[in-house]
């Protein structure tokens, strides 16, 4: 049973990881740049996780030549792409719940290109999931209240959802042949790299580590240094959550897995609730049920597609 659902399994924790690390990194957005702290993530995680699989396994790390820019590819547009778009939008002042909404189209986009380019079959059941945990995200977003338009931040959030299809499309086929730690190294790798030429890392605010930092919600009053937050933004915020979300990537189709990435929303409202006392409105509460359903379509589609081959 647990074999069975092991894609489903690590998907979910990956986005229990991704969603819990909103709450750390909105407590530390509010003393450091969200693309200084997008670049401190990607050049923290890689440089631990790179030490960590290469002292195990080097050899699992070594590509082709063939390999290489499919992997240099991946890591630039999957990986570094996806958070470019999605701060350009909020930089630009388009509501956080609109480029969530924009970023997370990134399943219909791969299950047209299933569909249109690769010519595959795709069951109804995957359509009509898609469709409803996609109608559930705008009920709990509210993307009515306070709708801004910026063609520059929608093109940024629209660059973001094409970013995330290519890193499940993408990361689908390299996993055939790699395993998830290589390519998670090789991801933030070249992640960490673009941000490194794009911000200069000798300019990089470092006096942000010996800050304390307000914890706020149920912790208000209580204070933690900041590398102790980055650093948890880095490891359980970044390294394992991405090693998760690869690894259920590697046993699942590239439309099932971005499906289930929308559970990440669901998760970083839930948490925010807790922690932040952001409470949501009935309509939100009933937009989490819509998407959970609709998760739980598509995965059935893939269920019964698969036993039916």
């Amino acid at each position: 049973m647990l074999n069975r659902y092991r894609g489903e399994i690590y998907l979910i924790t990956g986005a229990l990881f991704f969603s819990f690390n909103g709450v750390i990194s909105t407590l530390v957005l509010d003393h450091l740049s969200p693309f200084r702290l997008t670049q401190v993530r990607c050049i923290g995680a890689f440089a631990i996780l790179f030490l960590i699989v290469a002292s195990r396994n080097f050899q699992s790390l070594k590509a082709t030549r063939r390999e290489v820019p499919i992997l240099v590819f991946l890591g630039i547009v999957g990986f570094a792409a996806v958070q470019a778009g999605y701060f350009l939008g909020i930089q630009r002042g388009v509501p956080l719940s609109l480029v969530l909404i924009i970023e997370f189209t990134a399943p219909i986009w791969i299950v047209l290109w299933i569909k249109f380019v690769q010519k595959k079959a795709v069951p109804n059941g995957m359509w009509g999931g898609i469709v409803l945990a996609f109608i559930g995200l705008i009920f709990i977003a509210k993307v009515w209240d306070g709708l801004t338009f910026d063609l520059l931040g929608i093109i940024g959030s629209l660059i973001s959802a094409f970013a995330l299809a290519v890193y499940f499309l993408v990361g689908s086929s390299v996993g055939k042949k790699r395993s998830a730690q290589s390519i998670t190294v090789w991801g933030l790798g070249m992640a960490g790299l673009t941000w490194a030429i794009v911000m200069p890392v000798w300019q990089f605010p470092f006096e942000v580590f010996t800050m304390d930092m307000n914890l706020q919600g149920i912790f208000d009053g209580t204070y933690l240094p900041g590398w102790v937050l980055i650093a948890w933004i880095i490891v359980m915020g970044t390294i394992v959550p991405y090693l998760f979300v690869v690894g259920g990537m590697l046993k699942l189709t590239p439309s099932t897995s971005s499906v289930m990435g929308m559970l990440e929303p669901v998760m970083a409202g839930a948490f925010a609730w807790i922690w932040l006392a952001q409470s949501w409105a009935p309509i939100q509460l009933g937009g989490a049920a819509i998407v959970l359903v609709g998760i739980y379509i598509a995965d059935k589609a893939k269920i019964v597609a698969t036993s039916d081959k």
